[in-house]
């Protein structure tokens, strides 16, 4: 019995169960070495001839035997020496995968995934014992490595005829919560492949016990065995798009991704140099059920040279291109021992970064020349572009400033910033806007109807977050965002500013009047000569605007905590400005009243609840009947 000579049972355990989360990943291990070995002969018959084997010949065979708990990986490709035997097997994390390739690292075509050292040991998660027999191409003799642990193992001559390898890994016994038999089922096993090792790029096969009607008996059945190949080997986003037709792309996205409908959009792209990589990317044409929940997990699948490394790579996408599905396939991350944790080093920034301008790039594409299918993309997905923009402060709202679109007062259809800036007229100084419940409501407020008089052209802010957005991007290219319900927004010439200032200074202590009248609802009272028809209005002053008061407050936990700065606005021109002034001089009981109702008629018109229904409807009918 030889020791492992460079670590105990300790490190064994520690790797077995927690270097591993996920005990299934022991066959892609397996079958990844098996690739390798394959790998390193056929490199070798590209210069030797001696070598015999055409490359259609390679493949990888696994066999099941529930009898005997075991299954068999075999490859036909390298084989072990005893010393390679004892040198990569008898040291952990000594891989001789790495060792190949960095012996022919200036040569092209050396394409080996086992680069980490320990995947073998994985086979120890599910084994109790393990047994490698192995042939080298090119010896006479074949030798046995068998294992039962870290108490060591032992190297033998053994009987082999053919040049490879052949793991035979004994399957554990069902222990509890944990069900080992589940990996001596063909369909396990065929499923785990599909998963992990579908684009390994020699066959995998295994025989399949079925049953075949006997030909000529009708009702009778006879046992036949068919050994099928269970991976596909060569992945969709390697290959040229030239040579995939969409039907392909769609049915590979809809089978990857569990999804019903065709992708909105489909980006595959490959880059060399700093950070290579091949990426197949999807926006669903439709929203997920679980994405605005915080059961939903972003990321895309990782891939190295074809073998799953990780479901989902958060790091791969920014939140606000969560809603991307796909894979990304890189040849030079830098993975640890064990292939399920990443180093975050710069390469994984560095794709992550080249993956957010190519999406980026792609959809800025789909905005200019497939209009109707990125508007119908935004209603899904157009919130979380937003919230992109509100995170983190606007440090990418130049990324995405460009692929905002909202409802505009001209013609009730959806503009970029861009092209609202490049209709804004001469005399324009800012971007005007307005929020609310939907279009409609907007439409409805007085402000609306001062600022399209003059011409100009409104955005109808109708999402939580839009307005949130915008004050976080401050200005579009040096023009401001300005809401036109807020008590600074004005459109009047410096003679008629100067006017209403002197009537509201006039009349200061009648406004002081009706504010005590409303309560603590409203922080000032003031005419105002930007309603056109309506008699008054709600405005907000301060950096809380009545839209955002609403959505702070409908948030959980956050009920009435947020309050605007209220000001109610009347008309200058309207008659109930004169009203009020002559109820100041002769009935100020009745001023109270019309005070209240003013404030409640502006609820209204603003889309805001009433604080007292009920005294409402009293002040109404009081005032009818006299």
């Amino acid at each position: 019995m030889k020791q492992f000579k460079s670590e105990s049972k300790r490190l064994m355990d520690m790797m077995i169960n927690s270097i591993y989360t996920h005990k299934e990943i022991f066959l892609r291990e397996i079958i990844s070495n098996a690739s390798d070995a394959i790998d390193k002969l056929y490199f070798r018959s590209l210069t030797d001839q001696s070598v015999g084997i055409n490359a259609g010949d390679f493949e990888i065979t696994i066999e099941l035997d529930k009898q005997n708990r075991t299954i068999l990986v075999s490859d036909n490709g390298c084989g072990m020496s005893e010393e390679e035997l004892d040198k990569n097997l008898g040291t952990i994390a000594k891989s001789g995968s790495l060792a190949f390739k960095n012996e022919n690292e200036k040569t092209e075509n050396v394409d080996i995934i086992g680069q980490f050292g320990v995947g073998f040991y994985s086979a120890f998660m599910v084994s109790d014992k393990v047994v490698v027999e192995s042939l080298a191409f090119g010896a006479d003799k074949a030798y046995r490595w068998s294992s039962s642990g870290a108490e060591g193992y032992t190297i033998e001559p053994c009987d082999k005829d053919t040049v490879g390898t052949t793991v035979t890994m004994h399957i554990k016994e069902d222990n509890g919560d944990e069900k080992y038999s589940e990996y001596l089922d063909q369909y396990k096993i065929s499923e785990l492949i599909k998963k992990y090792s579908d684009y390994i790029r020699h066959p995998i096969k295994m025989a399949f016990e079925t049953k075949k009607a006997v030909e000529g008996k009708e009702g009778e059945f006879e046992d036949v065995t068919e050994i099928r190949t269970l991976n596909s080997m060569i992945p969709l986003w390697k290959k040229k798009k030239s040579e995939v037709k969409d039907e392909d792309y769609n049915n590979f996205y809809k089978e990857k991704f569990f999804d019903f409908e065709d992708p909105a959009k489909i980006i595959h792209t490959s880059t060399e140099g700093q950070a290579t990589f091949n990426a197949l990317m999807f926006i669903p044409a439709r929203t997920p059920f679980d994405y605005y929940t915080k059961d939903y997990e972003k990321g895309l699948q990782l891939y190295s040279r074809g073998v799953l490394i990780m479901d989902k790579c958060a790091d791969l996408l920014p939140d606000h291109f969560s809603f991307v599905k796909g894979l990304v396939d890189s040849e030079d991350l830098s993975l640890n021992i064990s292939r399920e944790m990443l180093q975050h080093d710069g390469q994984l920034k560095l794709i992550a970064k080249t993956l957010e301008k190519k999406i980026k790039t792609e959809l800025e594409k789909m905005l200019k020349n497939e209009r109707e299918a990125y508007e119908k993309f935004f209603k899904s997905f157009g919130v979380q572009l937003k919230f992109g923009i509100y995170n983190g402060y606007g440090m990418n709202k130049d990324l995405l400033k460009d692929l905002l679109i909202f409802v505009s007062s001209s013609e009730k259809k959806y503009v970029t910033l861009k092209e609202y800036k490049e209709r804004m007229k001469d005399t324009q100084n800012d971007i005007y806007y307005a929020c609310g419940e939907t279009v409609e409501k907007i439409e409805m407020l007085p402000q609306c109807d001062s600022v399209k008089e003059k011409g100009f052209e409104v955005l109808y802010l109708t999402e939580n977050v839009d307005e949130f957005a915008l004050k976080m991007m401050a200005d579009y290219d040096g023009k401001k965002f300005v809401n036109i319900c807020d008590e600074q927004f004005d459109l009047e010439s410096e003679d008629e500013k100067k006017a209403l200032e002197q009537k509201n200074t006039d009349n200061k202590e009648m406004f002081e009047e009706i504010k005590n009248a409303i309560g603590d609802s409203v922080n000032a009272v003031r005419f105002t000569s930007k309603l056109k028809n309506h008699p008054v209005c709600l405005t907000s002053e301060g950096g809380i605007s009545l839209e955002m008061e609403k959505t702070l407050n409908s948030m959980p936990g956050n009920e009435q905590g947020i309050k605007a700065q209220i000001v109610l606005e009347i008309n200058a021109e309207h008659p109930i400005g004169e009203k009020i002034i002559s109820l100041y001089k002769d009935d100020k009981e009745t001023l109270k009243k019309y005070s209240k109702l003013l404030y409640d008629e502006a609820c209204l018109i603003g889309g805001r609840s009433l604080n007292d229904p009920a005294e409402h409807s009293r002040l109404v009918s009081e005032l009818m009947i006299k």
